[in-house]
C-alpha cells in the first residue's frame, strides 16, 4: 500500500508540475526575469503550493502517526544560519541559470529533455560533493572535553 500511495502521489505531483508549467524552463525563466518580459503566472502556483503546504503542516504537527501508519518525521530546526542562507543562494542561482529545480527536472527528464539530463547529473554531483564535505566535517569534530577525558 505504501509503494502504491508513493507512486500515486508522485504521479499527481508530476502532472501538477507539467500542468502548471514548472517543468518548462522557458516559463520558469520568464517568471524569474524581472527585467525582461515578466511572466507572473508561476507566482499563483507558488502561492497555491505554500497554502497547501501550510495546511498540510498544520495537520501534520497535530499527528504522531501518518495516515498510512508510519512515524511522523517533521523538521524542527528554526534557526537561520550561514549554511541555510548559502544553500538557499546556491539553489536560487541554479534555478535561475537552468530554469529547473529538482522536482521539475525529474519530470522533464522523464519527458526526454536533454537539458534536464545535464541539470540532474549536475544536481547529483553536487549532492555527492555535499555528502563528502559533511562526512569530513563530522569526522573533524572533536567530542566535548568531558567525553575526551574518559577515553
Amino acid at each position: 500500500m505504501y509503494i502504491f500511495t508513493a507512486l500515486l502521489s508522485g504521479l499527481i505531483f508530476g502532472f501538477g508540475l507539467i500542468l502548471s508549467g514548472m517543468a518548462n524552463p522557458a516559463k520558469v525563466l520568464g517568471f524569474l526575469d524581472l527585467a525582461g518580459p515578466w511572466d507572473p503566472s508561476l507566482a499563483l502556483v507558488m502561492v497555491g503550493a505554500i497554502f497547501i503546504g501550510l495546511f498540510a503542516f498544520f495537520i501534520a504537527y497535530r499527528r504522531t502517526v501518518s495516515i498510512l501508519g508510519g512515524t511522523m518525521h517533521l523538521p524542527n530546526a528554526g534557526t537561520i544560519d550561514r549554511r541555510l542562507v548559502a544553500g538557499s543562494l546556491l539553489f536560487g542561482v541554479g534555478w535561475g541559470v537552468a530554469g529547473f529545480c529538482p522536482g521539475p527536472a525529474l519530470v522533464a527528464l522523464g519527458m526526454g529533455e536533454i537539458k534536464a539530463l545535464v541539470f540532474t547529473a549536475a544536481m547529483l554531483a553536487g549532492m555527492a560533493i555535499f555528502e563528502q564535505l559533511e562526512q569530513g566535517r563530522s569526522a573533524g569534530q572533536q567530542p566535548p572535553a568531558k567525553d575526551r577525558k574518559s577515553q
